[in-house]
C-alpha cells in the first residue's frame, strides 16, 4: 500500500485530541490545531489515525462461537464463552476505539476547508479537500457500524437504541452526558455518510490518460493534476466502491431480524449489495479462486500484488507483510505451530457432501459415518485439517488420533482440543523449523466480494423469494449456485435444485456463509443478528482406530440478552443520560 508513509505519520499523532488544552503550546514545540491550517502533512494525521484504528487483522473471536475452540487457556474471547462476559470485561467492545477514530474524523471535516492542501495546480486544492473530506465521511460511517453492530441493543423499556451521534468534535466544555440515539437514527446517520462519500470520492483510485477524462465537476482541472489527487497512488484508502460495500454491510445488519427489520430494509439491503455486485457484472464476476485467495496454492497471485492492487476475490485490502504469525500460533505441533485455533466438529458438520447434500440427508447424501471425511465438500479439507490430512511445506501427515503423538488430541499444550486444526488463511509454504524458518507474503482482507455476494443472497432471497431478481438480473439462487460450483459441489447441483421456500433457502445460505467466511470474523456476529441460541456447545472428536467417538469440548454460557452487547459500564455509571441495554 503506497500510503504506509502516512499510516507511520499517523502513530506520531495518535495523542492528538479534541481538547483544547491539548493544543495549547508546550516546551517541546508540540503544533496545535491553528498549526493545521499551513501543514497539510500535520493535519492529514487527523485523517490517518482513523485508518489506523481499522481491525488490521483476524481477530478469530470464532472461538467464542460453535465453530472454533482455543487451546490458550488465557483467550478473552475463551472467557467470554464461557461466563465472564460484562459490561466491564468486554473483548467484543467498539467504543473507545471507534469513538477516537469519530473525534479525529470530526476534527478532520471542521478544519479540512481552512488547511493548504496544495499550493500549486489549478483546482488541486479543491480536489485534495473533497477527497479528505469524502475518506473522513467514508471511515466515519464505518466506524459508527462498528459501534451498531457491538452496542446497540434494547434497553430494559423496550427501545432499540444505538450510539450517541456525535458529528461535531468535543473538548474540555464540551457536554459528554447525551443519550444513546435510536438504531434507526444511527443507521440514516450513517447512510447519509455514505452518500456524502460517494458524492466526493472517485469509484477507485486510477490514473487517466488525459484531460477529456477529467469528471465534469473538475472541468479545467489538468489530467496529471488529477492524478496527483485521485490517482492511482491512493489505492486501498477509502473510495465510492469501498464506501458501497459498507452501505451493503450496514444495511443487511439493518435489516436482520434482531433489528426488526422489514421487507423494505431487505429490499434496500439487496439493492445495495447488487449495486455493488454489479459493477464487476453479477454472478459472472465471481473469482474462481475466491474461496482460497490465502493459500499457497495462490502463491503466484499473492506474491505478484502491487502497485496498491487487487486480486479479484478482493474489495479492499490491508497492508501487504512477510510473516509467518498466523501459521506459528495455527500450524499443529510437529510443524512447530501452537494450535490455537481448533475448529469443532459443528463447523465440520456444515459441510454438505460433494453432491451438495447435507450429511444428514440420509437418501441422498450418501454420508458414510465409517469414513466421515470422504466425498466431502472439497471446501472442508481446503479449511480443516482432519485426522490423516498432509499439512506444511513438506506434506506432512498430521496425525489426531489418540495417543498417536504431539498432534493427537490433547496430547500437550499446544495439540488441538476438538480434534481438527485451521488450515484456512495459513499459508502452507511456510517452515516453521528451527533450521529453515521462512516467512511468505500476507495480506488481510478487509472485505471480499464473497461477502457482498453472500449479503445479496440472504437479502434478495427475503425481499424477493429464491428467484426473484429485483433490478440486478439475477438472483438468491444463482448467487449460492456460483458460489457452490467454484467450491467443487458436483453440477447439476440437485439439493439446490430442491429447494422452493424462501425459510429452506434462508437456512441454506445461511449455511453458505457459515462455511465461506469461516474463521474471518463474521460467525458470532451473524448468530446474533439472527436471533440465533449462542449456547450451542463446541464439538469434537476423538479418534481412535476406526471408531468416531463425539464429545462436547466446551459448553457456552451465554445469556438471552447477549444477543445485544453491552455499553461499557464505566460509561453508564459517567453519564446518567446513557441507558445500558436489558440485562447488562
Amino acid at each position: 500500500m503506497k500510503t504506509t508513509i502516512y499510516i507511520i505519520l499517523a502513530f506520531y499523532l495518535v495523542g492528538l485530541t479534541g481538547c483544547d488544552y491539548m493544543f495549547s503550546p508546550e516546551d517541546e514545540n508540540i503544533r496545535n490545531r491553528e498549526d493545521l491550517a499551513d501543514n497539510a502533512a500535520f493535519a492529514e494525521g487527523l485523517l490517518l489515525n482513523a485508518y489506523v484504528r481499522l481491525p488490521g487483522n483476524y481477530s478469530f473471536d470464532d472461538v467464542a462461537t460453535d465453530d472454533a475452540v482455543t487451546n490458550d487457556v488465557d483467550n478473552s474471547y475463551l472467557k467470554m464463552a464461557t461466563g465472564t462476559w460484562s459490561s466491564i470485561s468486554n473483548p467484543m467492545s467498539a467504543w473507545d476505539g471507534c469513538f477516537t477514530a469519530i473525534q479525529y474524523l470530526n476534527l478532520m471535516l471542521e478544519e479540512s476547508d481552512n488547511i493548504q492542501w496544495a499550493t500549486s495546480g489549478e483546482g488541486t486544492k479543491e480536489m485534495f479537500n473533497d477527497r479528505i473530506k469524502g475518506e473522513c465521511y467514508g471511515l466515519r460511517a464505518l466506524h459508527m457500524f462498528y459501534l451498531l453492530r457491538a452496542h446497540s441493543g434494547r434497553t430494559s423499556d423496550g427501545q432499540l437504541l444505538g450510539f450517541p451521534i456525535i458529528t461535531i468534535s468535543q473538548n474540555g466544555e464540551s457536554n459528554f452526558n447525551i443519550p444513546r440515539n435510536t438504531f434507526s437514527d444511527c443507521i440514516k446517520q450513517i447512510y447519509n455518510d455514505i452518500d456524502r462519500a460517494i458524492d466526493l470520492l472517485p469509484l477507485d483510485f486510477e490514473d487517466i490518460a488525459n484531460d477529456s477524462q477529467v469528471p465534469d465537476k473538475y472541468a479545467g482541472v489538468k489530467y496529471s493534476e488529477y492524478n496527483r489527487v485521485f490517482g492511482s497512488y491512493n489505492r486501498q484508502r477509502m473510495s465510492a466502491r469501498i464506501a458501497m460495500a459498507i452501505r451493503s454491510k450496514v444495511s443487511l445488519l439493518a435489516a436482520s431480524p434482531a433489528y426488526d427489520g422489514t421487507n423494505d430494509d431487505w429490499i434496500y439491503a439487496a439493492d445495495a449489495a447488487g449495486d455493488v455486485l454489479d459493477l464487476i457484472g453479477g454472478t459472472a464476476g465471481i473469482a474462481d479462486n475466491g474461496y482460497y485467495w490465502y493459500s499457497s496454492n495462490n502463491a503466484g497471485e499473492i506474491n505478484n500484488i502491487g502497485e496498491g492492487l487487487n486480486p479479484k476475490e478482493i474489495l479492499w485490502r490491508g497492508n501487504i507483510s512477510e510473516s509467518n504469525s498466523l501459521e506459528s500460533d495455527n500450524y499443529p505441533p510437529t510443524l512447530y505451530g501452537n494450535g490455537r485455533v481448533n475448529p469443532t466438529q459443528n463447523l465440520v458438520d456444515a459441510f454438505p457432501m460433494k453432491n451438495g447434500y447435507p450429511i444428514n440427508d440420509t437418501s441422498h447424501s450418501f454420508y458414510n459415518s465409517e469414513t466421515p471425511y470422504s466425498n466431502r465438500d472439497p471446501r472442508l479439507l481446503t479449511y480443516i485439517i482432519v485426522n490423516g490430512s498432509e499439512a506444511g511445506p513438506s506434506s506432512s501427515p498430521i496425525i489426531t488420533e489418540v495417543g498417536k503423538g504431539n498432534d493427537a488430541i490433547n496430547a500437550i499444550s499446544t495439540s488441538t482440543r476438538t480434534g481438527y486444526y485451521l488450515r484456512k488463511l495459513l499459508r502452507e509454504d511456510v517452515n516453521l523449523s528451527p533450521t529453515s524458518s521462512q516467512s511468505q507474503i500476507h495480506y488481510f482482507p478487509r472485505i471480499r466480494y464473497t461477502e457482498i455476494f453472500l449479503n445479496y443472497a440472504e437479502a434478495a432471497n427475503r425481499a424477493w423469494g429464491p428467484d426473484g431478481k429485483g433490478s440486478h438480473g439475477y438472483s438468491a439462487r444463482e448467487v449460492i449456485g456460483a458460489i457452490r460450483k467454484r467450491a467443487g459441489i458436483t453440477q447439476p447441483d440437485r439439493y439446490l435444485e430442491s429447494i422452493i421456500s424462501t425459510e429452506d433457502m434462508e437456512t441454506l445460505i445461511r449455511n453458505e456463509r457459515r462455511i465461506e467466511l469461516c474463521f474471518e470474523g463474521f460467525r458470532f456476529w451473524d448468530l446474533r443478528r439472527w436471533n440465533c441460541d449462542l449456547t450451542e456447545p463446541a464439538k469434537g472428536v476423538r479418534v481412535m482406530g476406526s471408531i468416531f467417538h463425539y464429545f462436547n469440548v466446551e459448553n457456552r454460557n451465554y445469556q438471552p440478552y447477549m444477543n445485544y452487547g453491552p455499553i461499557p459500564y464505566d460509561e453508564v455509571k459517567k453519564w446518567s443520560q446513557l441507558q445500558q441495554n436489558a440485562g447488562w
